[in-house]
């Protein structure tokens, strides 16, 4: 619990000379969660709390989530510090690995994995999957992935075998979504162009590190080690020793408190549930945690078992139990007295 990662966190600031904020959307079984827009409010919570600073160390633990969400936290966090330091105990992918692009310097621990950055696209338009009727995302470099194949595996040049490839995809995928799918991938490589400014690079490398990230990797499911993302020329850096051991005993208590090894099992439960999937914590705001809450029955249907769950709700909350920190400063001509809650004068 946040209470027990306090002194933690108050080390690993010493460690690396600034504030820290951390970041976690779990990637529970069955009780993940992902990065989004409704974080940004928060984080300006938290970072309104520090104010203005040389260095902020945002230690992060994410599978991903919205791009936009990921671009506006960096550019977020960059108005309150000067230097942005991320920390990556175990996996920073897609939208997490954006986030890492915005660092003047990466923290990557040995088993600390980053990701390709092609974002999938899901929309109204997008096709149903036929068994689950759902709607599947479109991954934009599955899309450029199907034309390349046609054009340098299969040879074809003529322009009119080229047009009805492009038309059979489109029984499949909207026109509407190829387009979004375009849209997104020419942003996706803008955003990490600029990203990219705040560390050490030339042009040159900067477009070799986008054009891996966004579509030499192969595949989204690829992950990058500490040791190519050096080869790569990102500025990354190893923790020392005595780093090591707060980063890896800070993600052991979030593991344990998000239940993150444990997978989400509805069989299991009857009844009232409460489950948390994120987390976002610093020294100076507190904890807040994503949480989703309800209950879950068994029930028959045509004599069939069958589980009823209900959601009661689902979204941020304020670890309220946390005393809030609060000063009284007693004033004269000779000196200032300050004293805070926990001190021997208690508010």
């Amino acid at each position: 619990m946040f209470l027990n990662r306090l002194d933690l966190y108050k080390e690993l600031e010493r460690e690396f000379d600034g504030k820290l904020i951390l970041y976690v959307t779990s990637d529970r079984p069955n009780m993940s969660a992902r990065i989004a827009s409704d974080v940004i409010d928060l984080f300006v919570n938290h970072l309104d709390e520090i104010g203005n600073c040389h260095r902020i160390i945002l230690y992060l633990y994410t599978r991903g989530g919205d791009t936009s969400a990921a671009w506006n936290i960096v550019n977020l966090i960059r108005m309150f510090g000067d230097e942005l330091v991320v920390i990556v105990p175990y996996k920073a992918h897609s939208a997490g690995t954006i986030i890492s692009l915005g660092a003047n310097r990466i923290v990557m621990t040995k088993q600390a994995t980053l990701s390709p950055i092609d974002p999938s696209i899901t929309t109204p338009l997008n096709p149903m999957n036929p068994n689950t009727k759902e709607l599947s995302p479109v991954s934009v470099e599955a899309v450029n992935g199907y034309l390349d194949y046609a054009r340098e595996e299969l040879q074809i040049c003529d322009s009119e075998v080229l047009a009805q490839i492009f038309m059979k995809l489109t029984d499949s995928v909207q026109p509407l979504v190829l387009g979004e799918v375009y849209r997104s991938r020419a942003q996706i490589k803008m955003l990490a162009k600029r990203l990219l400014q705040n560390q050490e690079l030339d042009d040159k490398e900067i477009q070799k590190i986008v054009e891996f990230l966004c579509s030499e990797s192969g595949s989204h499911d690829y992950t990058l080690n500490r040791r190519e993302a050096k080869a790569l020329k990102l500025q990354v850096d190893n923790p020392s020793d005595s780093q090591y051991k707060i980063i890896k005993a800070i993600y052991d208590d979030v593991s344990r408190e998000l239940k993150m090894r444990e997978p989400f099992n509805y069989s299991e439960i009857n009844g009232a549930f409460s489950e948390r999937r994120s987390l976002l914590e610093s020294i100076n705001g507190g904890s807040d945690y994503f949480i989703t809450e309800g209950s879950i029955s068994h029930i028959k249907i045509n004599n069939n078992d069958a589980v009823s769950t209900k959601i009661v709700f689902e979204g941020w909350r304020h670890d309220s139990s946390i005393p809030e920190q609060q000063t009284l400063t007693i004033g004269n001509e000779d000196k200032v007295l300050k004293y805070e809650t926990g001190g021997d004068f208690q508010l």
